[in-house]
């Protein structure tokens, strides 16, 4: 039986069950399978000055290979490519991509990769780049032969750019194999993809001689040219990248050490320990979390989260101009770990908690689909990985925050204690209340807050269905949230179709509920406006919300969403759209795995892009932001419309806060406006 077959409790109450369980299910399932992982520190950069030099990535790739071998990866199947390593071949471009070519080679369906960086990040105006961002720039890891070319706007000599570690991703995926990425680098977050954000500050180098704290971030115009080709003439062009058709990313995961604006930081770690070595933070950070026998890729992140606040606190002391980083991940966090399936241990978000006192405090609310008096589960899990748990009831639910009583089971657990939230059931508010002779059909797959209850007699209904057991069969909504919003109650002709009616219906009703939830909020700053196309000529364009009915494209013409975000911070941003035919389409984030946090923009640069709406005479859009929450993960609000949104539910560390702005509205066109 999988585990997710048998009840949430039972897996939670048994966690050294649930770990033999897996692997006896791995086994079964990926017989052959082999776990490998590449591991790439770059400290020196040969043509730089040794002040742009790090000290850490060489111990970080001999940190994570213990880790890993911890965890049962074999040694022969993990590569290192990294200066100071012993019997290591030395980081320049070329060795990295000859290594990922063998590596991809290797790789066989079912298995399992991990592809581990550890060094210098910067962006670079590349315009030979197939996809542009607004502003052109390119995040590049810098391996070790980077050789800066002024007055240039191609590719940057000796840096690996986004575009070919995604093209490196999607080769991996094509031939079945899970990707596990790890980024311990500067303007991390855009690593496997593109993105526009400000330039990290100018000092690269050290901190404080005495502990030598370095920030992994450095500007284009740092690099200097080699005073003499360090390679054979050509030999970056020469550089091949894998050819691969594109497949949706539900085999991946990614942990980046900043947002793409941000610098992250190496030091000597654990803090206070004379015997420590330089180490990058998240590197650090995710072996701290290893060792606690994470299950999914969410524990592990969360636990990552969890040894961010007492560094981030020191650093702010010593740095108070810097913006320090906030770790970021994205992919299908809910499955089990170093695994190759796609059969999650939970689908319930797991939030985690703060204790102060008596009191657990999450960074959770309405806007995530909690209630006042809502019943949770809360969990404890110890030093050793090992869990206890006990049912609590919320005691306050705001906007973007929540309170619970520590449950009397749980208040003598000591201060090294991780606490995690988890909802025992949806949220009544949320829940699709269907009026029906009949049980609902089999196979209802929605994800949290959304769900669908059946009532009967004077029980209050949101939708009745009719005719239930005629060969077609019809639903008929009742409540406010609902009218104008269905795409039509025409008869559906099997269960089948009823069953993708009523799911459809949930999430309506909670993108109802979410739009409620702050209808007069603005977010200063951040701006999205509707526009109407056609071809490359600008017919129309108006500022959400709408003063006025939009009409809809009409031949030739399509609609766009153009956000625009200048308020001085990230963003997290939801957009999700209807089109005519009642099917839910991710606009942001896109159906491919990637985190839904908008890069941070400012009044003078802003950070600005355009989505294409799907295209259709008629149809539906709901858009909701808010600032993104330094040193946690980015938020959903919910709106897990599609499966690769379900794959994203991520929460970070509780950093509670009373008052958050929010931008939320929805908009109807054509044949489904008012």
């Amino acid at each position: 039986m999988l585990p997710t077959a048998m009840p949430l409790l039972r897996w939670l109450r048994r966690p050294r069950l649930l770990l033999a369980g897996l692997g006896l299910l791995l086994a079964a399932g990926t017989a052959g399978a082999v776990q490998r992982a590449l591991l790439v520190g770059v400290s020196e950069l040969a043509s730089q000055p040794a002040s742009l030099w790090l000290q850490a990535p060489r111990n970080d790739v001999l940190l994570m290979q213990e880790a890993l071998q911890q965890q049962g990866f074999a040694a022969a199947d993990i590569s290192i490519v990294a200066d100071g390593v012993p019997g290591a071949p030395l980081p320049d471009a070329r060795a990295i991509h000859e290594t990922l070519s063998r590596l991809l080679a290797q790789s066989r369906s079912g298995d399992f990769v991990l592809l581990y960086f550890s060094g210098h990040g910067t962006r670079w105006r590349d315009s030979s780049k197939r996809y542009q961002e607004p502003d052109g720039l390119a995040e590049n890891f810098l391996a070790r032969d980077v050789r800066g070319t002024i007055g240039s706007a191609g590719p940057l000599a000796g840096g690996l750019r986004d575009v070919d570690f995604d093209a490196w991703v999607q080769a991996f995926l094509a031939r079945n194999v899970f990707v596990w990425s790890v980024f311990d680098t500067c303007s991390a977050a855009s690593m496997t993809r593109s993105a526009r954000a400000p330039a990290p500050p100018a000092n690269g180098a050290a901190g404080e001689p005495d502990d030598e704290v370095r920030w992994r971030g450095l500007r284009s115009d740092q690099l200097v040219p080699a005073a003499a080709p360090r390679a054979q003439p050509g030999a970056d062009s020469a550089l091949r990248l894998p050819v691969a058709e594109a497949v949706p990313r539900a085999r991946y995961v990614a942990f980046f050490a900043s947002e793409s604006h941000q610098v992250t930081p190496e030091l000597r770690l654990p803090r206070g320990d004379r015997r420590a070595r330089p180490q990058g933070l998240l590197t650090w950070a995710v072996v701290q979390s290893l060792q606690r026998r994470p299950d999914t890729w969410r524990a592990l992140f969360n636990g990552v989260l969890s040894q961010y606040p007492a560094v981030i606190e020191e650093l702010e002391a010593r740095f108070p101009e810097r913006e320090l980083p906030s770790p970021v991940a994205e992919g299908n966090l809910d499955l089990p770990l170093f695994a190759n399936t796609l059969e999650p241990l939970s689908t319930r978000p797991q939030w985690p908690a703060q204790r102060a006192g008596a009191s657990l405090t999450l960074e959770a609310g309405q806007l995530d689909g909690l209630e006042s008096r809502q019943g949770v589960l809360v969990l404890a899990q110890m030093a050793d990985g090992t869990q206890r748990q006990a049912a609590a009831t919320l005691t306050q639910a705001d906007l973007a925050g929540a309170q619970l009583p520590v449950p009397a089971a749980l208040r003598e657990l000591p201060g090294s204690v991780q606490w995690y939230v988890t909802p025992a059931a949806e949220p009544a508010s949320a829940v699709l209340r269907v009026r029906a002779e009949r049980p609902l059909p089999a196979g209802l797959n929605l994800s949290y807050p959304a769900a669908v209850q059946r009532v009967q007699g004077q029980e209050q209904a949101d939708v009745r269905w009719l005719d239930a057991g005629r060969p077609t069969q019809r639903l008929v909504p009742s409540s406010p949230e609902l009218l104008g919003a269905e795409p039509g109650n025409d008869a559906l002709p099997d269960l089948e179709a009823v069953r993708r009616r009523l799911q459809l219906l949930a999430q309506l009703k909670w993108f109802s509920r979410l739009m409620a939830l702050a209808p007069e909020r603005r977010l200063p700053g951040f701006e999205a406006q509707l526009e109407l196309w056609e071809g490359e000529r600008l017919l129309r364009s108006e500022p959400l919300p709408l003063a006025a009915q939009w009409p809809g494209p009409g031949p030739g013409q399509r609609n766009v969403l153009m956000v625009r975000n200048a308020s001085g911070h990230s963003v997290d941003l939801a957009i999700v759209a209807l089109d005519a035919q009642g099917v839910l389409r991710a606009v942001y984030p896109e159906p491919q795995g990637e985190t839904n946090r908008f890069e941070r923009g400012s009044a003078q640069a802003p950070a600005l892009k355009r989505f294409e709406l799907p295209d259709a005479a008629s149809g539906r859009l709901w858009v909701v932001a808010s600032p993104a929450q330094p040193h946690s993960a980015p938020r959903l609000f919910g709106m897990a419309s599609a499966s690769a949104l379900a794959d994203l539910r991520v929460r970070g560390q509780a950093r509670p806060e009373r008052a958050r702005p929010l931008f939320a509205t929805a908009v109807r066109w054509g044949r489904a406006a008012p």
